[in-house]
């Protein structure tokens, strides 16, 4: 991977620090270990290997305390994934509310120095040129900004590096950051599906670090990441939502499907970053929330996912969420995380499943039927695990989240018949509610998309589901109602300090207060 990096590095040295030859490039007079821009564009490399960045970025693969900033430490952690055994800050920081500006600056700052910038330069390379490697930046970047924008609401998107002439660059609110991801993602599938018609050179195997250059996979991907969207709009602009959802689901490619089509970058040699941080730093543990769901389903993908306490062979125990830790060592002796192999995971086949499902509801045409689609999705899940059996866990109708015990502190207890405890069971259950169908298809959602904590913390926001459990301690200084959870993080302190005015002009579109509380455009949940 190192060596991904330092090629990347002598183009871009290459290409903007000119070199001595004869004026008929004449060969004795040139330097055989350099290379121009004709022969880098001939091989691709002017255009793949910033992509190859950009995907390693999309959580930034070789920085660790930075991947802990750009998404352990808000949408891991808000998630109900995981959360620290750590103090960071005198215990005032994200995990209860404490919002620190120096920490929230990180998701923007990697996705527009690491992805945003490499996508734009691949596309003014491959611009009219090489129509495949534009596109392929394209899905890059909805899959890299949609995040941000989860993240924050407005972002710069469609104005990226279009300066006003009062030095402001303009925002996109986040409707319209969301209408351009469509659009961007149309285009990119209607040109790659043309070259799988035409059997067509496919260029990207040198650089693609997710599917080894495989275009169907691209196109399937894309329109997974579509439906996506789609889905997440659904609430807040339910034609749009249906259009792109539809058409996502009529594509002849179809969505994810096949073990391998799962969406995961391959960083090796380089370790996964959750590692060092579960590993090496002791500052990441399990959840509160992932005990309670993962033990009362009695779910056999809980030893893939975590390592039992230190208490026993099958105890597993979960930190909640903003409580008073005094000293690391009073939970660091919580369940761990598994040790993840060199693959970073973006999208899972089971999500896709439970995408379909979730627009069966709707009634959306080729989605199909929602209880199959459902099952599929568990099987799915156990599949990426190797799990067998099944039909014993899809069929089961008692199993529910078990209450939460902490051993150290039972002021952080959540008792039996508390509100935030669900009741929900495993097996679909036709005559159930709409709300209970839902229930049912993201709690199953939840699980099989972990560790992948930004697309939960989304989810959770859109839908109320799974049950969580609010923090004990709330530092927001009241910008944040502990019985409805963090919403966003505030627009990053940089930008204010350098984009005043066009940060002026995104805050007049979020409808309320540039705070943790106020709710994105999609997120309609009371």
């Amino acid at each position: 991977m190192q060596n991904r990096t330092n090629i990347f590095l002598l183009i871009i040295v290459t290409l903007f620090s000119g070199y001595g030859c004869t004026k008929n490039f004449d060969s004795i007079n040139k330097n055989p270990f350099d290379f121009d821009e004709d022969e880098l564009v001939a091989d691709h490399r002017l255009m793949g290997e910033p992509l190859s960045q950009a995907q390693l970025n999309l959580l930034i693969y070789n920085d660790p305390p930075t991947a802990q900033l750009q998404q352990n430490l808000n949408a891991d952690v808000f998630s109900g994934y995981m959360m620290p055994p750590t103090p960071f800050e005198g215990n005032i920081n994200n995990t209860n509310y404490g919002l620190l500006y120096f920490w929230n600056n990180k998701p923007w700052l990697i996705a527009y120095a690491y992805v945003m910038k490499s996508c734009d330069f691949a596309q003014e390379k491959a611009r009219g040129k090489y129509p495949d490697f534009y596109a392929w930046a394209q899905i890059l970047k909805v899959e890299a900004m949609h995040r941000v924008s989860d993240i924050y609401g407005p972002i710069i998107y469609s104005h990226y590096g279009v300066i006003n002439p009062d030095k402001s660059v303009d925002y996109d609110s986040q409707q319209e950051a969301y209408y351009h991801f469509f659009t961007d993602l149309d285009s990119a599938i209607n040109v790659l599906t043309r070259y799988i018609d035409s059997n067509a050179q496919q260029r990207f195997s040198a650089f693609d670090l997710v599917y080894n250059g495989d275009y169907s996979r691209w196109v399937k991907f894309a329109n997974t990441l579509r439906l996506r969207l789609a889905i997440r709009i659904y609430n807040v602009d339910p034609e749009k939502a249906r259009k792109e959802g539809e058409a996502a689901l009529r594509h002849p490619l179809g969505l994810l499907q096949d073990p391998q089509d799962l969406f995961a970058v391959n960083i090796s040699p380089v370790t996964h970053p959750l590692n060092i941080m579960c590993y090496t730093w002791a500052d990441l543990r399990m959840s509160a929330p992932m005990e309670s769901i993962l033990t009362g389903y009695k779910d056999p993908r809980l030893p893939h996912y975590f390592v039992p306490t230190d208490a026993g062979t099958n105890t597993y125990h979960g930190i909640r969420n903003g409580i008073n830790i005094s000293a690391k060592e009073e939970y660091s002796g919580f369940s761990q995380l598994v040790r993840f192999e060199n693959r970073i995971l973006f999208m899972t086949v089971a999500e896709a499943w439970f995408l379909k499902a979730e627009a069966a509801l709707h009634n959306w045409k080729n989605a199909g039927n929602a209880a199959n689609n459902y099952v599929q999705g568990i099987q799915a899940s156990f599949r990426q695990y190797n799990i067998p059996n099944v039909n014993d866990y899809i069929n089961n109708s008692t199993n529910k989240p078990n209450p939460y015990v902490d051993p150290r502190n039972p002021e952080n207890n959540i008792p039996p018949g508390s509100p935030y405890l669900s009741k929900i069971t495993i097996r679909w259950d036709e005559q159930a509610t709409e709300a209970e169908k839902l229930e049912r298809i993201i709690t199953q959602k939840w699980i099989a998309m972990f560790p992948e904590g930004q697309e939960a913390w989304s989810e959770f926001r859109r839908t109320g589901y799974p049950k969580l459990f609010p923090v004990v301690i709330n530092n927001s200084g009241n910008t944040i109602a502990t019985e409805k959870f963090i919403r966003r993080l505030p627009i990053p302190q940089l930008e204010i300090t350098t984009n005043p005015k066009a940060v002026y002009r995104a805050r007049l579109t979020l409808g309320g207060e540039d705070t943790g509380g106020t709710p994105l455009w999609w997120d309609t949940r009371p």
